[in-house]
């Protein structure tokens, strides 16, 4: 068994390459082989979000607190709130983050394949995040 105390690990800011907006994240977990489970808790800011990514065994958003949005390729996104649960299909392309002048959180999981988690790919224009929400 492994324990990690509140506070042991530090908060780590969201690449620029990787997010807009200013994005925090804290390792939940990130199990050894032969697991495969990864787990971070994510605060974004106003505004803030991913950029369009993948996962190859998809992945799952539970929001704990705010208002954000969840979009997929060539669709309006989808407003989440605190206690939304959202399962996204593996290779399915994708980002979420915080509505605008809303702060949101979510809790990530996914599972590596090979050691690997994510897709990375270009950032979501504005004109993507500001598309009506469906």
């Amino acid at each position: 068994m492994d324990f990690f105390p509140a506070g042991s690990r530090a908060a780590v800011r969201g690449a620029a390459d990787r997010f807009t907006g200013t994005v925090w994240q804290d390792q939940i977990h990130s199990a050894a082989e032969p697991a495969r489970l990864r787990a971070l808790r994510v605060f974004f800011e106003p505004g803030a979000r991913t950029a369009w990514h993948s996962h190859p065994l998809g992945q799952i958003l539970h929001i704990t607190g705010g208002t954000g949005l969840v979009g997929r390729r060539n669709q309006p996104p989808q407003l989440v709130r605190a206690g939304d649960s959202i399962w996204i299909s593996p290779t399915e392309e994708h980002w979420h983050g915080a509505a605008p002048g809303s702060c949101m959180e979510h809790i990530a999981m996914h599972e590596a394949q090979n050691g690997f988690v994510a897709t990375w790919m270009e950032l979501v224009s504005d004109e993507e995040y500001l598309l009506s929400p469906a």
